[in-house]
């Protein structure tokens, strides 16, 4: 094992500077994790272009990986070996609060960078804290005794693991969240990785109608919707949205609406509330790009009877779920994980996701 570790590293807004790291010491109860595979998403798109803090920073938080050493006491706790693949989530909780208690980390004030710095996440941390390698746009990244780690099953390639992040999010958004089960009619907003996934967790729980929308630069991101268990796909530049829905509905709308867009704003709220049926319906919103709301129509979401969701990442069973979902043959994930680069090619990678609808998921892979 080499002494140095190469990493990918963010200085500024659309800047990464190859940096060497020293190979940091392992404890008893942490590990080093060999990076196979660092999937990029729409967050690592925004926070390229728009950091959301000053200093160098190892983005990389969807990693899936080989421990490549452990100490004795990590080995024991979590029945892992050396040698073994995991997908390593990008929360990391204290263990001791009421949310960590609860099974509810991703809630934990040590996962929340914006309020608490002295907290720790993959892919968010400051490259500058030592042992400095957080994130999974590099060779090997430090695994802590508090890291959630999942074992990835026999017979899944890292590619394919790659995508149990979004498919997490689908598993959670959904079906834990906005209860998507058999017979529901599911309004998906936004056909990329997130959306596509929900497609693939509402198809697999039993959803009698998907709609998927998207615009025309997502043309080839519909037809893989289609593929994945969307019945209805709308290009909403070429015929409107609500419309259609109405149409295929009988008038009676949707029972989920789920918001999987970027930087659409106000727009999937609205088409969301207008869309759902006419009582007891669910609405899952994004919101953190969308910090004020003028003329938010409270009175229609009291009306209708609408329950209202905020997308919150996953929590270990939506991971657990995520990943046997992805080493079933249902689904082709193949049509999702549809570019890979190497570390040298990060700025590429990253700009690929966010430019072109041909793009759905990216996998960087440090060792190509």
């Amino acid at each position: 094992m080499s002494e140095k570790v190469n990493a990918a590293v963010r200085i500024a807004p659309q800047t990464t500077e190859f940096r060497e790291y020293d190979m940091p010491e392992i404890e008893d109860d942490a590990a080093l994790l060999k990076v196979e595979v660092a999937g990029i998403c729409g967050t690592d798109v925004k926070f390229y272009s728009k950091p959301p803090f000053e200093g160098p920073c190892i983005m990389g938080h969807e990693n899936i990986g080989y421990i490549a050493k452990a100490g004795k006491t990590f080995q024991k706790r979590r029945g892992l070996k050396e040698g073994d693949l995991v997908f390593a989530e990008h929360y990391v909780g204290c263990m001791d609060c009421e949310f960590c208690h609860a099974g509810e980390y991703r809630l934990c004030m040590f996962t929340d960078w914006r309020k608490f710095p002295e907290g720790l996440r993959f892919g968010y941390t400051l490259a500058e804290r030592a042992p400095h390698l957080f994130g999974g746009f590099a060779e090997y990244m430090y695994l802590p005794w508090n890291s959630i780690l999942h074992k990835v099953p026999d017979g899944l390639s890292p590619e394919l693991a790659g995508v149990v992040t979004p498919m997490a999010n689908g598993i959670q958004w959904a079906l834990f969240d906005c209860g998507v089960g058999y017979d529901s009619r599911v309004l998906i907003q936004g056909p990329g990785q997130q959306g596509l996934c929900n497609t693939i967790a509402s198809k697999q729980a039993g959803a009698s109608l998907i709609v998927v929308t998207g615009t025309s630069k997502d043309v080839k991101r519909l037809n893989v919707a289609k593929n994945l268990g969307a019945d209805v796909v709308i290009n909403v530049e070429e015929e409107d949205p609500l419309e259609k829905i109405m149409e295929v509905t009988s008038g009676e709308g949707m029972d989920v609406a789920l918001d999987c867009t970027a930087g659409a704003g106000t727009i999937p709220v609205l088409l969301g509330i207008e869309a759902l049926k006419r009582k007891g319906g669910t609405l899952q919103i994004q919101g953190e790009d969308v910090p004020d709301f003028p003329n938010f129509p409270l009175g229609k979401i009291g009306n209708k009877y609408i329950t209202v969701k905020a997308a919150r990442g996953h929590n270990f069973l939506s991971c657990e779920l995520a990943l046997k979902q992805l080493n079933s043959d249902r689904f082709d994930i193949g049509q999702i994980t549809t570019h890979k680069f190497g570390l040298k090619d990060t700025h590429s990678a990253i700009n690929a996701v966010g430019g072109s609808g041909e793009v759905i998921h990216v996998s960087l892979m440090p060792w190509s």
